[in-house]
């Protein structure tokens, strides 16, 4: 890894580090296993190039890797019954999840922290460098340059607590993954445009550094979007969602508030920019159920392709605003309509939405 060195003391540092990277370690070993296998590897394999500070670019040994990967599942097993780490900063030992307290420790210090629940429950940690940070919306924006600390399958961006979190060191091993699995088959499509216009071509690992720094902005704008939808739906979104243990369900109730998100946020913003490389990336991140359920956006994309001057993805975003926010909230009270029967039936309710399809656009 090539991150700068921090401004606290070496021994405090390290100790810092370690906290952090034991509560990566506690939370890998309790939710790894959920991932489907091809993820696993997928995600185990980078977490090994990330440690090892190995390139992008370079060839992994496969003897090393599988040794490596041994030795991580035999930590994970010697973790079971642990509790999560407090952090040692300034002689106080901080909630790890209390995120606002640590950053406000280590901000001056050039690091920035990020703690939170991501999908299916599971806790994600990490510690970078500071890159830089700003105020958006009424939100506190910390972009992360590399980072000293992380756990498996990091998350680009993600808000919590009044904060933005980027983590462009992530941002650019996601896109590289993308760009590897395109690069076996080259076929064309949105992910081909939005690398054409970074010059993926004549410069890949370049391409790719600048791709991420001007996609920083898109992670932005969602996380936005993210904030908006959430005051549109108030707290029991996320409390509801926390209940969801059927992964389905899971999947639906974020993909149809990420669509909500975007349509309020982040596309009526980059068709303003007439922005075309970011419209594109957004498109090559639109898979799974996300694209399954808004067909007419895919539908709108291809017309702007064509020359429509964004007129039809316009008159989607504006449609999409109403549908999924109505979706939205059919989805919250289904859920709570059914929590007094138990939280199986809560969740067989948003479950059966998404089998219906019903709620597609």
């Amino acid at each position: 890894m090539t991150c700068s060195a921090a401004a606290l003391p070496g021994s405090d540092f390290d100790r810092l580090v370690q906290a952090v990277q034991a509560n990566c370690h506690l939370s890998d070993a309790r939710h790894a296993r959920n991932m489907t296998m091809c993820t696993y590897l997928m995600e185990m394999r980078e977490l090994y190039r990330w440690e090892r500070g190995i390139a992008l670019t370079a060839a992994l040994p496969r003897a090393d890797v599988g040794t490596w990967l041994a030795a991580r599942e035999a930590l994970w097993t010697s973790l079971e019954g642990a509790d999560y780490r407090p952090l040692p900063i300034d002689g106080a030992e901080i909630d790890p999840f209390d995120t606002a307290a640590v950053n406000a420790a280590l901000q001056p210090q050039a690091l920035v922290y990020g703690a939170g629940i991501g999908r299916f429950g599971k806790p994600q940690f990490f510690l970078g460098v500071l890159s830089h940070q700003e105020r958006r919306g009424g939100l506190s924006v910390l972009v992360s340059a590399c980072e000293h600390a992380r756990d498996l399958a990091p998350a680009p961006a993600a808000s919590r607590g009044g904060t933005i979190y980027v983590r462009l060191e992530s941002l650019r091993r996601v896109l590289w993954e993308k760009a590897e699995a395109w690069s076996g088959r080259r076929a064309g499509g949105a992910l081909a445009d939005a690398l054409e216009a970074h010059g993926y071509a004549e410069n890949p690992l370049a391409a790719l550094t600048r791709m991420a720094e001007a996609e920083v902005e898109t992670l932005i704008l969602h996380e936005l979007g993210e904030h908006e939808a959430g005051l549109r739906l108030g707290p029991q979104w996320e409390t509801m969602l926390g209940r969801l243990d059927r992964r389905r369900s899971e999947l639906f109730a974020r993909a149809v508030r990420d669509h909500l998100a975007d349509c309020l946020v982040t596309l009526p913003a980059l068709l303003a920019r007439d922005a075309p490389a970011s419209i594109h990336f957004w498109f090559a991140n639109l898979d799974g159920m996300r694209r399954e359920l808004f067909p007419r956006i895919v539908t709108a994309y291809q017309a702007w392709r064509a020359g429509d001057g964004g007129a039809a993805l316009a008159t989607a975003v504006e449609a999409g605003v109403r549908h999924w926010a109505d979706v939205c909230v059919e989805v919250l009270t289904r859920a709570l309509a059914d929590a007094d029967a138990g939280a199986d039936e809560a969740e067989a309710a948003v479950d059966a939405m998404a089998l219906a399809q019903a709620t597609r656009l």
